[in-house]
């Protein structure tokens, strides 16, 4: 019989390999104001939630429970929620970082941190969307702006982010070239790419050039080289921080904007990217799919980096 104050969730009382993560019983948490609760169905997994595992990275504090991207149900509402009623199905990113711990039967968040779940994609696949889609959609169409018939670089073309920022850019009328490994080829083409390039064979700066926007969830080597395919005036988006000296220099010499982007919970980036599911222009690729039990097997695929798309724990 289920316990109506306590819920199951994964946690870890250390940092270190997927083995630290242990099946706990906490307490179920109430919402305050302006929050849901919420009855995960199913929650998303990405590469912070194995950086955060092992060395902490933004979060210090333990015993810890990871997890930003949910679907579920709305089991209550605290004082001053209108957007919501028990009963709606939603999806949603916790506020990145401190808002975690969606791996769990339950969860509270921000009401605005959540949309409704489009009636045409079911709780597995809409947990694999919000962190990596809003990544995608704040870093393209808020930062870089990306238009019509612009050329867009979008680096990791098959991997999380990057599958589903193929996608927003195709949406937006871009012309699209993808980096990959060969036998993701024919993938990334089908989510819409007009080019792919196997960054294991070749330099992508001999084949791309002239590109108005690129999009690097790797960072390091990468980011600096891809200074060198951008137009003037051109825009480099980064979901990792820097490493060279020289990079600032070389970027304003060319007239290149350089950002750096950390996602953030978003209600009207929600909005857009159900709006592209509910539209068919969105999809997450699930790779794999494990029950919360089996977090830890899920980790450790996960920190293989050779995932296409994206790796969901199902909760119920």
């Amino acid at each position: 019989m289920t316990n109506p104050t306590t819920m199951r969730a994964i946690g870890q009382d250390t940092h270190g390999t997927p083995e630290v993560l242990k099946e706990v019983v906490l307490p179920r948490p109430v919402p305050g104001p302006g929050q849901i609760l919420v009855a995960v169905r199913a929650a998303g997994m990405n590469p912070t939630d194995w950086k955060h595992r092992a060395a902490g990275l933004f979060l210090n504090r333990l015993p810890l429970v990871l997890g930003w991207d949910v679907s579920g149900v709305v089991e209550a509402v605290g004082f001053g929620v209108t957007l919501f009623e028990p009963g709606d199905e939603v999806f949603g990113m916790l506020p990145y970082p401190h808002g975690v711990g969606s791996h769990a039967e339950y969860v509270t968040g921000p009401a605005r941190a959540f949309a409704r779940k489009p009636a045409g994609v079911d709780h597995v696949r809409a947990a694999a969307l919000p962190l990596a889609a809003l990544t995608a959609h704040q870093a393209l169409v808020d930062t870089a702006a990306i238009r019509a018939g612009q050329r867009v670089l979008v680096h990791a073309a098959a991997g999380g982010v990057g599958h589903l920022a193929v996608q927003i850019a195709k949406s937006r009328g871009a012309y699209v070239i993808g980096t990959a490994s060969a036998p993701k080829h024919d993938f990334v083409r089908s989510l819409g790419a007009d080019e792919v390039v196997d960054y294991r064979t070749i330099d992508f700066r001999d084949a791309v050039r002239d590109v108005d926007v690129v999009l690097d969830p790797l960072s390091g080597d990468t980011r600096v080289r891809s200074l060198d395919v951008l137009r003037p005036g051109g825009v480099l988006v980064s979901l990792l921080p820097g490493t060279d000296p020289d990079e600032a220099a070389r970027a304003a010499a060319r007239g290149i904007r350089v950002k750096t982007l950390l996602v953030e919970a978003d209600h009207a980036g929600m909005n857009a990217v159900a709006d592209l599911v509910a539209a068919g222009s969105l999809h997450a690729h699930v790779e794999a799919v494990f029950p919360l039990a089996d977090a830890a097997r899920a980790h450790a695929l996960g920190e293989t980096g050779r995932t296409t798309g994206k790796i969901v724990l199902t909760v119920r």
